[in-house]
């Protein structure tokens, strides 16, 4: 069940970012003007990776290797550059061998001088390799090790035998590497002497050092990298100088650096086409980072901006090589001079020299080291899946070999990195939809990065590895991370396959289940219809062609019925429309009794109630009805009641019972379906508040069991929000911990008293007590006494699920008092309100539920989303009342709950805006497809196939003795009686005069 978790899960695609890219719009077979909730909702889609899809994880050397001046190495551009920034921080040992670790730990410098010893670990680095289990190994060999002076000449051989050894153990294991040439660590003496990649001297450097790689090593290297993201090389590098060698210069020396990188690159491919593809058989490319841009606004300048961002960093590079040897045309048009020209022979020698696209994603480019000036006041997005369909339309569909991405967590996190890994699937499942939705031709991907190390101008702050690197320790022990145990069940599904859990349940719910909707705050309206005006009026037929009020002349005053009120016929109307059998609605305590007792009752409010129960019953619908729901302002409490501490002060418990016992007598007789609170929010809530809150249902419980349950037959529970809480790391045994710990304080709060053990969680009374804090108050046995098995059934709300993590990574998002980092899954689907759409979250906490307090009849009295209110097609409503229905009937039929009825939140959009099953404007509501879906639902009794019967129930009506027509028409019956005795007199006077007159006649 750990990766069904992840399997089960479902969120958002990212949306369409510049339609002029060579989008979507432009590739018919993979997307249309309008397309299915089911592709549009489902963030994870059920599906393998093609066969022989390249599983890789990688490395830099500067970042692992460490060994800065073990057996012969000569220094690097980063060496240089982070001594010298680092100057005053006292530096490592520059023997041979690893220094010691200090008496009193201390955080590393920040270099790459020790980093994580990959250098003297190369057996740990490859058993890292074998658990994860991944096919090829991207590292990159440092130019300095193997030529310490970065020409050639005599090469170290001890750099050789290094990566000699390093290749000889990938193939003991059976992992293809995947080599990189340059990973941004130049040779200090090229500096030095040549003034770096500004000199095209370099050029000729690099093929020789190129040259003696593919010797050397060609013979076990099929996928070559000549170098790895020559934006950053050339403009941080050379012109804002912000990474090695640290070289502020002009923007024009940036573009000059990039001319001659390019130009480095085709000598090389062009080297190992000509002299070593022939007998080695492998393929050469470059590495190309690249950023995602959306538009600000969806304007044609815009989208133009979008396409010239994504020209000025990918496009540098990926169109000379790719497509014509030149740069595009929106660089050549707007650098002017400062772009270097290419000669026509030169366009030549560049244009086709990669075999493969190697790309580069993540945030060391995009959310980092990306120049504000070349977004073009455009907006970034980490949208993996959308970038991959622009290359493949824009380069002619290259074959893709994603060779780095990935995300990172803070340098405290230890081992379970719940954010990392959640981007690793968010990027994964972007990867499969470009591969089988969009017909993109990805053939591997790299998670970056194998183990934790250096990372660049971050230093230590932060960590990418997905294995744990004790920097102060002096084995450097590879720990495996969550994203580790992630990436490791990826490879061994091939991606994310269908499983048993994950599909639809085809069936129905028990026959009598309660089919319902909710309105948490009806609008209550006590407006009397036009018939019950007493004034008499008369029609002005001269003038002003209107009724003129006569004054000081009234009709008799009749009595007031039910039909009066203008507002609850059209909500009957509008109920029965999608045949529910349950309506759920709360009464206002304020209105009821203003000042919080019976001393000023409301009494035209409570014939309201009266009339609506009534209408209701008679529709065959049944109230439920609950008596204090929380709401602004004064928390839906009485304004005095409020003002007197609210329910921190004991007198308002004595206070809500008094006002049930009014409720019990005035509506009991039609109301068979009690909720005494509805959805206490026990995070807005004080342990006094929570303590005298139960002691109030439980006296309201008692009272009605007590005085009214004989003769009113009903029942009556309280109604609990119950979100569920999930681990983010479902490996981790400190997450469950913590999820457990927020379930038993959000929900077991008040659950365990009632439906328990009558007193509150030992996990709330451990942890407060290792807190010291005592402020959780303590139950009377008589208190006990009166709490537990204060219930008829369980109420549940439920409406999104949340992920907890024991790591702290987001200060804003981490609760101090609970040690618990709360956090989300960025493949979900969320609202527009920002909540998220996990469907299985319900039926988890509903088998939670039962696993600790039994076998009880259960309500979901409340499970709604909100939606955008201006889409036509309320599709999010759709998919999230079918998926939590469906997650519904799993709990029902394959988990043995006894789920008895289920509430869909909320009726219209009057009393709940962007949660209606109606909209409400101009005085009329309108029904939108999310009610005729839910109808449909309801009308099946659950989900059945297209060819199946079902299981018919038989319908069952309420038996009213009031309902029968003697009771509900006798105003009208009493009027037909009138008629008819009228019609009587009327034909014996008739009888009686005709007869007479003849008489008179004769």
């Amino acid at each position: 069940m750990l990766w069904s978790s992840f399997a089960a899960t479902a969120g958002n695609p990212p949306p369409l970012g510049c339609p002029c890219l060579h989008t979507y719009a432009n590739k018919g077979k993979t997307t249309t003007n309008t397309y299915r909730i089911k592709e549009r909702a489902a963030g994870l889609l059920h599906d393998t990776f093609p066969d022989g899809f390249l599983w890789a994880v990688g490395s830099a050397a500067y970042q692992t290797e460490g060994g800065w001046r073990q057996h012969g190495k000569g220094a690097s551009i980063w060496d240089t550059f982070t001594h010298q920034s680092w100057a005053a921080t006292p530096g490592p040992s520059s023997s041979d061998s690893p220094p010691p670790p200090p008496s009193s730990p201390s955080p590393p410098p920040a270099t790459g001088d020790v980093a994580s010893d990959s250098y003297n670990n190369v057996f740990r680095d490859t058993e890292g390799l074998r658990e994860l289990g991944v096919t090829h190994y991207r590292f990159s060999i440092s130019w300095a090790r193997v030529l310490p002076d970065g020409s050639a000449g005599v090469p170290n051989r001890e750099g050789l035998r290094y990566y000699r050894r390093l290749l000889e153990r990938l193939r003991e294991l059976g992992v293809q590497p995947v080599v990189t040439l340059y990973h941004w660590d130049l040779p200090q003496r090229l500096q030095d002497v040549y003034g770096g990649w500004a000199s095209r001297a370099l050029a000729d450097h690099f093929r020789d050092y190129a040259e003696l790689c593919f010797r050397h090593f060609g013979g076990q290297v099929k996928y070559w990298i000549t170098m790895d993201n020559p934006y950053v090389v050339a403009w941080h590098g050379y012109a804002t100088g912000r990474l090695a060698p640290g070289v502020r210069g002009s923007s024009r020396l940036g573009y000059l650096v990039a001319h001659n990188l390019i130009l480095a690159h085709a000598k090389v491919w062009h080297l190992y086409n000509t002299s070593f593809r022939p007998t080695q058989g492998g393929q050469v490319s470059i590495a190309l980072s690249s950023h995602w841009i959306n538009p600000r606004r969806m304007t044609d300048d815009n989208i133009k901006q979008c396409q010239k961002s994504l020209d000025f960093v990918l496009g540098w590079f990926a169109k000379p090589i790719f497509i014509d040897g030149d740069y595009p045309e929106s660089m050549k048009s707007n650098l002017s001079s400062l772009l270097p020209d290419f000669t026509e022979s030169e366009k030549m020698f560049i244009k086709g020299t990669a075999d493969f696209f190697a790309l580069s994603f993540g945030p060391t480019l995009s959310f980092q080291l990306l120049d504000p000036y070349m977004k073009f006041r455009q907006l970034e997005s980490p949208s993996l899946r959308q970038l991959l369909s622009w290359i493949d339309l824009e380069y002619n569909h290259p074959q893709i070999f994603i060779v780095e991405n990935g995300w990172f967590v803070s340098g405290t996190t230890k081992r379970d990195d719940a954010k990392y890994m959640y981007y690793l699937k968010k990027f994964t499942m972007e990867t499969l939809k470009a591969i089988r939705l969009d017909g993109v031709s990805v053939i591997g991907y790299t998670a970056w990065s194998l183990l934790d190390g250096f990372e660049w101008h971050r230093g230590y702050d932060i960590r990418r590895g997905l294995f744990y690197v004790d920097f102060l320790s002096r084995d450097k022990k590879l720990l495996p991370k969550s994203s580790a145990l992630f990436y490791q069940k990826l490879i061994q599904s091939n991606g994310f396959p269908p499983l048993p859990e994950n599909q639809p349940l085809q069936g129905t719910f028990p026959c009598g289940f309660a089919w319902g909707v909710v309105d948490h705050y009806m609008q209550v309206d006590t407006t009397l219809s036009q018939f019950t005006d007493p004034n008499v009026y008369l029609w002005d037929v001269h003038h002003s062609k209107r009724l003129i009020k006569v004054d000081g002349l009234v009709a008799r005053k009749r009595k007031s019925y039910c039909v009066d009120f203008s507002t609850i016929r059209p909500q009957i109307a509008l109920l029965r429309e999608m045949h529910v059998s349950h309506y759920h609605f709360s009464l206002d305590w304020a209105l009821i009794l203003p000042l919080g007792n019976q001393s000023q009752v409301n009494r035209t409010i409570l014939h309201f109630y009266r009339c609506m129960v009534g209408e209701l019953v008679r529709a065959n619908i049944t109230p439920v009805v609950a008596l204090w729901q929380p709401a602004p302002p004064h928390h839906g409490l009485p304004p005095a009641l409020a003002r007197q501490g609210a329910w921190e002060n004991p007198h308002t418990a004595l206070a809500f019972a008094e006002y049930a016992g009014l409720c019990f007598e005035e509506l009991g007789h039609r109301v068979k379906f009690w909720i005494t609170v509805s959805e206490p929010n026990t995070r807005n809530m004080t342990y006094r508040s929570g303590h005298h809150l139960l002691k109030a249902h439980a006296l309201a419980w008692r009272l009605y069991d007590e005085k009214f349950r004989h003769s009113q037959k009903g029942k009556i529970s309280i109604a609990l929000q119950a979100d569920w809480i999930e681990p983010a790391c479902p490996f981790s045994q400190k997450d469950k911990e913590v999820a457990e710990r927020v379930l038993q304080f959000d929900i077991g709060w008040l659950a365990e008293p009632i439906f328990g053990s009558g007193d509150y969680p030992g996990v709330m009374r451990d942890w407060l007590s290792q807190r010291s804090n005592f402020l959780l108050p303590y139950f009377t046995e008589d208190e006990k006494r009166l709490i537990r098995g204060s219930f008829d059934f369980l109420a549940v709300s439920h409406y999104t699920t949340i992920l907890v993590d024991w790591e702290k990574e987001d200060p804003l998002k981490y609760n101090d008092y609970l040690a618990v980092q709360e956090m989300t899954d960025i493949t979900w689907l969320n609202s527009p309100g920002q909540v998220a759409v996990v469907p299985w979250g319900l039926r988890k906490v509903l088998s939670w539920l039962r696993a600790r307090y039994g076998d009880l009849p259960v309500y979901i009295t409340a499970n709604g989303i909100d939606d955008d209110p201006h889409q036509e097609q309320d599709q999010l409503r759709v998919y999230y009342v079918q998926n939590y229905l469906n997650e519904a009937l799993k709990a029902s039929v394959l988990d043995g709950v006894n789920l008895c009825g289920y509430f869909a939140y909320s009726f219209t959009d009057r009393s709940a805006p962007n949660f209606g099953f109606y909209r409400y404007a101009v005085n009329q509501f309108e029904p939108k497809p999310s009610m005729k879906h839910y109808r449909k639902i309801i009308d099946n009794n659950g989900f059945l196939d297209s060819d199946a019967l079902g299981r018919f129930c038989p319908e069952e009506y309420t038996v009213c003795a009031e309902c029968s027509l003697p009771h509900s028409r006798k105003s009208l019956l009493a009027f037909i009686a009138f008629l008819f005795f009228v019609l009587i007199i009327s034909l014996s006077l008739i009888f009686y005069y005709s007869k007479k007159g003849r008489r008179n006649y004769k």
